[in-house]
């Protein structure tokens, strides 16, 4: 329990339905919604397309998403792969005829076409109870209307001003800055597409006006989008098989390659063969553990993750006990490894923004869902008649033809967002989540580890300081006692604060035998659990 003297927030506790999002005003919708007679995938998705114009630097319908879905009753869980392709031009071939040797973050060569709209369709259309034209009316009244900028958003708004100046971005350059926390920011463009979405569905989104638009955009800087781009990408989002692993009386469920689950899978492999240390989660041993097993996943997302429609990703051989083992084995607790074995270091670019939330309904449907613009605003090209903002995903690719992870004409980027899940006996027991980019798998592991193997309480787990292993350094943040820096110097590690926290996670979970739900929200967000 949490000394009642410092400064902090319990985990919120409801009998029947509960949403934990990363802005009060998207929690709030899927309450509102479940109170309606809603279940947990419409208040998902209500609550994604507030955040996609409230936190409009994290997300928007010109992103990506991914979903884990368990409906009450039990049963296996169910993946969605919302992540957008690249057009079918861009291949090696067309970029070295173009002189392209490497990605600019703002570059339309970096803008896949966006998944979201089509996911959020599908999931409705397969396990919602209602339609766009109801659960999109919260995100078009805050287009159109306007919205108080929080504290957080602002903060991470006033980092990127360059990148939106160098994009011509003046739609988000209210007074020709960032808007500081309060002042009202509206989007009528975006609040009329999203209108045409509520009225048409994804169609609207991916034929016709808006998808004109977005495609000039894009060939204007010199994109290879075509609307034909589009219009594939209206059926983009697949359902897909999702991949789990067995951590002591629980099943952890992740979203399969091309997304990053599968790291937090190998992690939790591997830390899983350790003793617990009896010094607790901000022990020395624990902290360097974590960071040289991290150390070792981030090796093989780089080496080995990619599409698997047009790759083999050697997904069994990498989650293999065995294999795990091994890597187990390169740890030891008074050094950290000098330097990693084959295919060595990750190559790691700048963080992400991204948004989590989870949602448990009345009758104990859990929904785990992450939606992103990767970067902070993505690429920085706004469709400016459409008012869609751009993802970057694309950015993730690499300009190199043996690389697995290689562009190629319709091919999924590495993604970095994961929802996760986790089951017990076959039912749901905890959707939850930690966006921040490369961060994701550690933070995954680290709340996972914090709440399964410490005992501390879901918010206590979401609040302790975090470590990320990242380009040859950790990455601490301010909250890590001195002594265990200290410490981790002492085994060889390069410690490097951060201005900005880790990321920031959300977790609801499902306690049956006492028939309640339980919360916890990031503070590193401005957002809340809550439920009723």
């Amino acid at each position: 329990m949490r000394d009642f003297h410092l400064p902090g927030r319990s985990p919120a506790f409801a009998p029947e339905a509960m949403a934990a999002t990363s802005m009060p005003a998207a929690t709030l919708a899927a309450l509102d919604v479940m109170r309606q007679g809603g279940n947990a995938m419409d208040a998902t998705i209500a609550a994604a397309a507030v955040l996609a114009v409230i936190e409009p630097h994290s997300t928007g319908i010109g992103g990506d998403c991914f979903c884990l879905y368990a409906p009450a009753g039990g049963g296996e869980v169910i993946a969605l792969n919302g992540s957008g392709r690249a057009p079918a031009a861009a291949s090696m071939d067309a970029f070295e005829r173009l002189g392209v040797s490497a990605f600019e973050v703002h570059s339309p060569h970096t803008v896949t076409v966006p998944g979201a709209v089509s996911a959020w369709e599908s999931l409705l259309k397969a396990h919602g109870t209602k339609g766009f034209d109801e659960l999109l009316r919260p995100a078009i009244r805050y287009a159109e209307e306007g919205f108080p900028v929080h504290p957080r958003v602002a903060h991470d708004w006033e980092e990127v001003l360059d990148k939106l100046r160098a994009t011509g971005n003046s739609q988000f350059l209210p007074g020709g800055g960032a808007p500081s926390p309060g002042d009202r920011f509206r989007q009528p463009a975006l609040a009329a597409t999203l209108r045409a979405i509520a009225r048409d569905g994804a169609r609207a989104f991916y034929e016709g006006p808006v998808a004109a638009d977005i495609v000039a955009t894009l060939r204007a800087r010199g994109g290879l989008h075509t609307e034909a781009d589009f219009a594939e990408g209206l059926r983009g989002a697949e359902f897909v098989r999702p991949i789990h692993a067995r951590w002591r009386d629980y099943e952890i469920w992740e979203c399969p390659p091309n997304g990053s689950g599968l790291l937090v899978l190998m992690l939790m492999g591997i830390l899983g063969g350790f003793d617990t240390p009896a010094e607790g989660p901000l022990s020395l041993t624990r902290v360097h553990r974590h960071i040289e097993a991290g150390r070792l996943v981030y090796r093989d997302r780089d080496a080995f993750l990619a599409d698997p429609a047009q790759v083999d990703v050697p997904m069994a051989r990498l989650t293999s006990p065995d294999y795990l083992a091994r890597l187990r084995g390169l740890i030891r607790n008074d050094r950290a490894m000098p330097a990693l074995p084959a295919p060595g270091e990750a190559e790691l670019p700048v963080h992400r923004d991204t948004v989590y939330l989870c949602v448990v309904d009345r009758d104990g449907n859990a929904c785990s869902f992450i939606n992103s613009l990767f970067m902070s605003f993505g690429s920085g090209i706004l469709a400016e008649r459409s008012g869609v903002m751009l993802h970057n995903r694309g950015f993730s690719f690499r300009l190199d033809r043996d690389h697995p992870n290689g562009i190629a004409p319709r091919k999924r980027p590495m993604h970095t967002i994961i929802p996760g899940m986790l089951t017990r006996d076959g039912q749901a027991v905890m959707p939850f989540g930690v966006m921040g980019g490369h961060y994701q798998p550690m933070g995954q592991s680290w709340f996972l580890t914090n709440f399964l193997e410490y005992g501390l309480d879901i918010q206590e787990a979401l609040d302790l300081p975090r470590v990320l292993p990242f380009q040859g350094q950790v990455e601490i943040e301010r909250g890590l006692p001195p002594e265990l820096v200290a410490g981790l110097a002492r085994l060889g590690h390069v410690a490097a604060p951060i201005l900005r926290p880790h990321g920031g996670g959300q977790a609801i979970f499902i306690d049956r035998a006492r028939g309640c739900l339980i919360g916890g929200s990031d503070p590193r967000k401005d957002g809340m659990a809550a439920g009723y």
